[in-house]
């Protein structure tokens, strides 16, 4: 399976751990870059476009900044970006020159790409580079991140890479075999799951949120990222960075690591784009025919099936749409706001201009900027 799945790649995105670019220590593992240039210049003659996701900026400035583990405050954290980003970009150009490859820095905020004009400016440069055969190499901008405008982590990252650039499969390195049916440090027991057709609650659940001393994602991070992935169509494969030869034998279809499939139905980009890299601002509550309609019809959202609203957003923003029991089942972005809404919703969509002296449409959220979760 994995094999026929493979044959079709033809841009990957592959995410590299802190622990695995940093051997679990507090500094840069060039030995590890040296292996993966040699790896991905082979890629690149097997006709793949490849593009890195990477951590590791803030290890490798914690020591210059004499600090043991990860940074306590923000404003160290920065620091220590701002000093690490260079230090693992020269490691990155050295290694991957030796094979007459060039790579490019790319730093990223997720207003960069919540932003729609900015995700299409940052998903032209890409295509110029791949095109271009030069490598991006992607990271969060920890240097000017704050929590309103951060990914969280580069698992996440590496699921709006996958998106951004059409990529056709997302390879995510860590530093254990895969996905196992509970934590490998602390059950000598667990079992390496080799194939997931689907992430289920149970394997949510399975996944728990162990988070490293020198990474910010658990196991939980990384299944998120797969589930992002298959919701776009594309397969994931979770393999250990820090065994040699993984990473090829992921690639030539060998049973390593955890393979994820990718789910049928699959997202277009752009409700890829709103289901998961918009922040949602704010919550509309709808009645128990609303959420009927909209989930087996794929309907747009009236002001009559809408209850209630809370937050404060404004015409153009991501909101969550959650049933009477409270639970988000949609996300949509709204042609209203909060205090339009709130002054609209229970009537019929005649009536808006009426009450409002205004009217942008019959709908607070179209289906076209609605997606189901």
């Amino acid at each position: 399976m994995r094999k026929e799945t493979l044959k079709t790649v033809k841009r990957v995105v592959i995410k590299i751990g802190s622990r695995v670019l940093t051997g679990g220590k507090d500094v840069i593992d060039h030995d590890f870059i040296r292996s993966l240039a040699l790896d991905v210049a082979q890629f690149r003659r097997d006709g793949l476009e490849i593009v890195i996701v990477t951590s590791g900026a803030v290890a490798a400035g914690s020591k210059e900044l004499g600090l043991v583990g990860r940074p306590g405050s923000i404003p160290q954290k920065q620091a220590a970006a701002a000093i690490g980003q260079s230090r693992l970009m020269q490691s990155y150009e050295a290694a991957f020159s030796q094979h007459r490859l060039k790579v490019a820095q790319i730093l990223l905020t997720r207003d960069d790409l919540a932003n729609r004009q900015r995700f299409l400016n940052a998903r032209a440069t890409m295509d110029m580079l791949l095109s271009c055969e030069v490598i991006p190499i992607i990271n969060e901008n920890d240097t000017v991140v704050v929590e309103e405008i951060k990914f969280g982590d580069n698992d996440n990252l590496s699921a709006l890479v996958t998106n951004l650039i059409e990529a056709n499969l997302l390879v995510i390195m860590t530093d254990i075999d895969g996905f196992y049916d509970s934590d490998p440090r602390l059950n000598p027991h667990a079992r390496l799951i080799p194939l997931v057709k689907s992430v289920t609650r149970e394997i949510e659940l399975a996944a728990g949120s162990a988070v490293s001393s020198v990474g910010t994602g658990g196991m939980a991070t990384k299944l998120a990222a797969a589930k992002k992935a298959s919701q776009y169509g594309v397969p994931s494969i979770i393999i250990n960075g820090c065994t040699p030869g993984t990473l090829t034998q992921a690639l030539a279809g060998l049973e390593v690591g955890t393979f994820f499939l990718p789910v049928k139905g699959t997202l277009n980009r752009r409700k890829h784009w709103i289901a998961y890299t918009l922040r949602p601002n704010g919550k509309i509550f709808v009645d128990k025919g609303a959420v009927a309609v909209l989930s087996t019809e794929g309907r747009s959202l009236l002001p009559s099936g809408v209850s209630r609203v809370e937050g404060g957003f404004e015409r153009g923003a991501s909101v969550r749409l959650c049933g009477p029991d409270g639970m988000e089942f949609a996300r949509g972005i709204v042609d209203y706001s909060h205090l339009e809404i709130e002054k609209i919703l229970g009537h019929k969509s005649r009536e808006i201009e009426a009450i409002l002296g205004y009217r942008y449409g019959d709908e607070i959220i179209h289906r076209d900027n609605l997606v189901m979760l």
